[in-house]
């Protein structure tokens, strides 16, 4: 159950991040609220796994999932540059992620 608060926290975490974009600078009320609204909610899921998880492995496998998701996403629907060293480098950072949640042991 910990390790799907994480993985749940790591994908608002990439709503932030995408919210953060679409603020510019919170100039803009909708995104700067949703920012607001998936920060709460992923900082406060990753803080519930913490009270099983090691804080390395889960703090890694969170902005991991948030970095992966936040550069796809931009590629997709933000017309960010689509690259085959970018894509190679997405698929390490998951294969990374994958490695890391299981090795992450609960207490």
């Amino acid at each position: 159950m910990a390790w799907l608060l994480v993985v749940v926290a790591g994908i608002l975490e990439t709503g932030f991040a995408v919210c953060l974009k679409l603020s510019h600078g919170f100039t803009r009320i909708a995104p700067t609220i949703a920012f607001a609204a998936f920060a709460l909610g992923s900082f406060g899921l990753l803080t519930l796994s913490l009270r099983k998880l090691d804080v390395g492995p889960a703090y890694a496998v969170w902005t991991g999932i948030g970095a992966a998701g936040t550069a796809i996403y931009g590629m997709v629907f933000l017309d960010d540059v689509v690259s085959t060293l970018k894509l190679v480098s997405i698929s390490l950072v998951i294969v990374g992620v994958i490695g890391l949640q299981i090795s992450g042991s609960a207490h």
